[in-house]
Parts: structure tokens; sequence; C-alpha cells
């Protein structure tokens, strides 16, 4: 056993080494906000973030799940087949299709409720990524709306980071003309916001991970 253990030395890193720097595989699973509307796919929020944790020495590998135009319903249907069986987490961002559109909130939160409920099942660790609906469907719905995912976090005991567009939405240079869509500064602002909460999902999940 010895001289296998100093074999496998001598000839390259060890299984274990090997293992512990293996990229952390992440999906981000959203709509247009995560896809990178408007924007080449090296400026899209995936890579955005990926090249933010790199640059702190974090090695993960962040796979773009986002499709223009997703509503929750949308993330549910292709859910299975968008994730690989050797993802370690997901980042959950889907909803605002839902509010621009007034969907039935109890529809977006029942959707997204399956979503949590499925990775649960597989033992996937996510970071849910909230939305504001728009203020034109009225308080109300408003209400009803931004309640669902401060309610599935606690219900389903997963870190929430409340809002996806904090600090971009309705700041018209982080936008492009429609308005709904950051620029490439606007993702790299909202990458900058969310780094810290990513951190401490990653640092969940290694240690989770042993």
């Amino acid at each position: 056993m010895l001289a296998v253990a100093l074999g496998l030395a001598m000839a390259g890193p060890s299984l274990a080494q090997t293992a512990a720097e293996r990229p952390l595989k992440l999906v981000a699973l959203g709509d247009s906000l995560t896809a990178g509307y408007g924007l080449p796919a090296s400026a899209a929020f995936p890579a955005k973030l990926q090249k933010a944790l790199r640059d702190k020495g974090i090695t993960v590998e962040i796979s773009n799940a986002g499709v223009s135009g997703d509503t929750t319903s949308g993330g549910l249907a292709r859910l299975d087949w968008s994730l690989p069986k050797d993802v370690d987490g997901v980042i959950l961002e889907l909803g605002a299709n839902d509010a621009l559109r007034g969907i039935d909130p109890q529809v977006a939160r029942q959707s997204l409720e399956e979503i949590l409920k499925r990775l649960k099942a597989r033992n996937i660790p996510v970071l849910l990524c909230g939305m504001y609906a728009p203020p034109n469907y009225g308080e109300q719905y408003a209400a009803k709306f931004n309640a669902i995912y401060p309610e599935l976090a606690k219900q389903y005991e997963v870190p929430l980071y409340p809002f996806f567009l904090e600090g971009v939405a309705t700041v018209e240079r982080l936008n492009q003309p429609d308005g709904l869509h950051p620029t490439e500064a606007g993702v790299e602002a909202i990458v900058a916001n969310i780094l810290p909460t990513v951190e401490a999902f990653i640092g969940a999940i290694r240690r989770q991970r042993g």
C-alpha cells in the first residue's frame, strides 16, 4: 500500500488533490437577465460572475441556462434537461416575465416551489434570486408577487438574494434603450452587488460536500 501511495505521489497530484481542485459547477437558470439579452455571451451574467469569482481565486464553472422570454413555468418545464448530472448548485433567477405580463402570482409561486422541490430532492443547493413586480399592476398584485421569494426561501431553507436588479433597475445609464435589460456595465453592477452572496453560497456548498 505504501508503494502504491508513493507511486501515485510521484506520478502526479493525489486523487484527493484532484477532487479539491475540480471547479465547482454551477448553473444559472433564468430568463433574459441571465441569458444576456442584447449582449455578447462574454458579457452575460454567468460569464461575468464566473470571471469575478476566478479573479478572487475561486475556481468555478457557471453554465448559462438563461432563456429570453422565459417565465417561471417555462423554467420548470425545462428544468430536468437544463441541469447536468454533476451540477453542484443552481442560481435561480426567474419571475421577471411573470411580473411584466401580470401572471397570477400564485402561478409563479407554484412553479418556483416545484423547481425548489425537485432540486431539493436531488440534493442540489439553490441560491434564489428575488424579483419585484412593476407598479403598473397595483399594490395588491405587487404585495402578493414580491412576497413569493422571501416566503419560499424561508420554507425551503435556501439563501435569498432579495432583488436581482438591485442598484440597476431604473438606472438609465445601466440599462439598454428598452429600460428592462442591463447593459454590460449594468451586468457588472449586478455581479458586484451579488458577489458576496454567491461567495457565501459557494462556501456553504463546499462545506456540505466536505
